[in-house]
């Protein structure tokens, strides 16, 4: 199959599953080829989770779910050291870290230290324990969902452990038709399982591999950086964007382009992007989709 027919298949069966949400799950799926991490904030109940699974079902990717509490330890993310008592020596059992496909579900309902035992596994496709170092498996994609911060018993999470997520995308309530169909039609949850494998493992670092060859030409570049410089002179942001966002964005824009059938990139595929790499970086509490726009209008395209 060829790259498009492959992301065709994709698509197509995520929006089989979340029904009326096609920008969402493509900014998704962009994400994921681009290597990044994901974010998907909202209300309880929208179907965060169910499209975590289906992206792993789909995708062919082994999946774990942690389900993140108050009382949840760093041991309970990366894993722990047993004594064997018959060869006198520890054995260390891995946790659900070590999966392609990790499900942090509710991240902000844990404490920050066990928050921050995800931070070297996002940022470097590692863990450190007890002095060893052990590589995670390829690839390699941790989503996490979590409810707004003004619900109880929610710890907000620090700009370091935000900026690790390339991306955060929102679901809403569906429309009235498709709020119909899913009352209507199957269990969200009987048909994740029943979805086949669209895509292998292989095939996925392929995609991902053919992301990194997609064109983006200097008066891009340039684009992109007069949109960083701007996000640092909004007074509507407590802080402006970082180089690691703007290679971010690069990397967004060309898993878009690569959607979208394109060998480069375009202003509009930048634009696409943008207010979900951004938006949860601006730290602009309740103005970060405005901020997000103010960027658009304020940056001429080349």
């Amino acid at each position: 199959m060829t790259a498009a027919a492959d992301l065709d298949a994709i698509l197509n069966q995520l929006n089989r599953v979340i029904l009326g949400k096609d920008p969402a799950v493509r900014l998704c799926v962009a994400c994921l080829l681009a290597r990044g991490h994901l974010l998907i904030e909202d209300i309880p109940g929208v179907g965060k989770t169910t499209l975590a699974h289906a992206l792993a079902k789909t995708l062919g990717l082994s999946f774990q779910r942690i389900q993140f509490t108050s009382d949840l330890l760093p041991a309970d993310v990366l894993g722990v050291s047993i004594y064997d008592r018959e060869t006198a020596t520890f054995r260390f059992q891995r946790g659900p870290i070590f999966a392609q496909l990790v499900l942090a579900d509710e991240i902000n309902r844990a404490s920050p230290k066990a928050q921050s035992a995800l931070l070297e596994a996002m940022e470097e496709r590692q863990v450190t324990l007890d002095g060893q170092t052990m590589a995670l498996p390829k690839p390699f994609f941790v989503i996490a969902t979590q409810n707004p911060q003004d619900h109880v018993g929610t710890f907000p999470l620090p700009e370091s452990q935000l900026d690790r997520f390339l991306m955060r995308v929102q679901l809403g309530y569906p429309s009235p038709d498709a709020e119909r169909e899913l009352l209507a039609g199957l269990d969200r949850r009987d048909l994740v399982d029943s979805l086949p494998a669209a895509l292998t493992p292989s095939a996925l670092n392929s995609l991902q591999d053919m992301v990194a060859s997609i064109h983006v030409a200097p008066a891009l570049l340039d684009y992109v950086q007069a949109l960083i410089a701007h996000s640092r002179r909004q007074s509507s942001s407590r802080i402006g964007l970082s180089p690691r966002a703007a290679i971010g964005l690069i990397r967004a824009a060309r898993a878009w382009a690569l959607i979208a059938g394109r060998k480069a990139v375009i202003p509009e595929h930048i634009q696409a992007v943008l207010p979900a790499v951004v938006e949860h970086r601006l730290q602009a509490p309740g103005k970060a989709s405005s901020a997000a726009t103010a960027l658009i209008e304020g940056v001429p395209i080349p």
